[in-house]
């Protein structure tokens, strides 16, 4: 123990003395001997500093990343440019090892951060307000779900299916323990028909969740879908790529009650799937039905501005098992990620990438046409992501990531009926050359 804990023997013994035992091993004396570890752990010896990082740095480069080949993978993690400045104010050490503020009189920096997060995912949505972040898309989602049924007082909620298959399984293991009935609603051509989510809807719907652009690339009738909902007494929930909202109408302005998403597309790497952050905006009526907190703009006796925490009552640290939600926990590092992205960027700056991300997808399936055996099952509008059908699917893309393309994802993994489909993805960091070697080398594998 002495070789972990920083303890001195006297230390230690005082310490046992306190709790009224001799030894450890009497800590451990209310667990049966034969389920406690016999012998000692067969742990390697310790390594100075420099082997430990020539050892971790052996095994990192074993992993294939986004540095050293050509990603053309989606599916709720994109691989965007990323501006070098970004990194720079982010791991100012004023920024990187501040925590959740609770003592929000001297916080002031991290609250206005966290206020500027807020009014930037308001207006890029086109909702009224936002939260303080959350841990990432799905479970933002989750929250969304919780909001409605609280709002309506009903249980029941229709899921488009294509919405992200990985988001609906966190709805699953969290939204259906708490009484909610989740009711899928399938898709034909890569949209899901209204008509369908009109037979579906009843006096028992809470709310219905749709994807914008959709886990298939595809563009639902967002509107269209909201009204429907809203006559059923119901709430319309979107989760929405923030990219794609620099080039499509704001879902607000679409007749959606509670937008949330991933923002993950917003300035953060891939990183292997994390840490990444959540972002939950709604309709004023809906203020006190968020989880988390909420960071208000106020001014002080001297009538300058000053940042507060709202509403923060509805949290764990202060509500305990009584919170409106124990998800809802601020990601405070990666939204100020997301706002440094979307302060540099700016209106215009978004608007370019999406319009890159849109134009170089098209330009793609246009010269994917060309390549003898592939297909398009789908026929429907999308942004910057589109189902391609390729014969013998998985023995291509498994050949392609071998020479450093990563060509997209097996459709077959949630769907049956998308066998050798896959999910490609096209952002503006991809030049015209990876996606014309990219076609070449497809078209190369299917018929050679």
């Amino acid at each position: 123990m002495a070789n972990y804990i920083p303890t001195t023997p006297a230390e230690l013994q005082e310490m046992l003395g306190a709790i009224g035992v001799k030894t450890v091993d009497d800590l451990f004396a209310e667990i049966p001997p034969e389920l406690r570890l016999q012998g000692e752990l067969n742990i390697p010896a310790g390594m100075s500093e420099p082997e430990m990082i020539r050892k971790v740095t052996r095994l990192a480069q074993t992993n294939e990343t986004v540095d050293n080949n050509v990603c053309f993978l989606g599916g709720g993690a994109y691989d965007h440019i990323i501006p070098s400045v970004i990194d720079h104010l982010l791991l100012r050490g004023d920024f990187f090892t501040a925590y959740t503020p609770y003592q929000p009189e001297v916080s002031q920096g991290t609250l206005q951060c966290i206020y500027e997060f807020q009014s930037l995912i308001s207006g890029l949505t086109g909702m009224d307000q936002a939260n303080a972040s959350m841990y990432e898309g799905a479970t933002a989602t989750v929250e969304a779900i919780n909001m409605a049924t609280a709002q309506t007082r009903r249980n029941r909620v229709l899921v488009l299916q294509t919405v992200n298959p990985e988001y609906r399984r966190v709805m699953s293991s969290l939204n259906t323990p708490l009484g909610v009935e989740l009711i899928s609603v399938p898709f034909e051509d890569g949209a899901v028909d209204p008509a369908k989510i009109q037979e579906a809807l009843n006096d028992q719907v809470a709310a219905v969740v749709m994807q914008y652009p959709n886990f298939l690339g595809g563009i639902e009738d967002i509107e269209k879908i909201s009204e429907m909902t809203h006559n059923a007494g119901a709430l319309s929930i979107v989760v929405a790529n923030p990219i794609a909202l620099g080039l499509l109408e704001t879902p607000g302005k679409l007749g959606a009650d509670i937008v949330a998403g991933e923002g993950q597309p917003l300035g953060i790497p891939l990183s292997y799937g994390g840490p990444y952050v959540g972002f939950l905006a709604a309709k004023k009526a809906l203020l006190r039905r968020m989880p988390g907190r909420i960071v208000g703009r106020t001014t002080d006796i001297d009538g300058k501005a000053g940042y507060v925490l709202t509403l923060q009552a509805r949290e764990q640290h202060i509500r305990r098992e009584k919170a409106s939600s124990n998800i809802c926990s601020n990601q405070a590092l990666m939204a100020l990620n997301t706002t440094i992205y979307m302060s540099l960027m700016g209106r215009e700056g978004i608007k370019e990438v999406a319009l890159q991300c849109f134009q170089k997808a098209h330009y793609l399936k246009r010269e994917l046409a060309k390549v003898e055996g592939v297909s398009f099952p789908f026929t429907g509008s999308f942004f910057h992501e589109l189902v391609v059908k390729i014969p013998n699917a998985r023995k291509v893309i498994g050949k392609m990531a071998k020479q450093g393309v990563f060509a997209g994802i097996p459709l077959d993994n949630w769907f049956s009926n998308l066998k050798d489909c896959v999910l490609v993805a096209v952002t503006e960091k991809r030049t015209k050359d990876e996606i014309d070697h990219y076609c070449n080398l497809l078209g190369g594998f299917i018929n050679g």
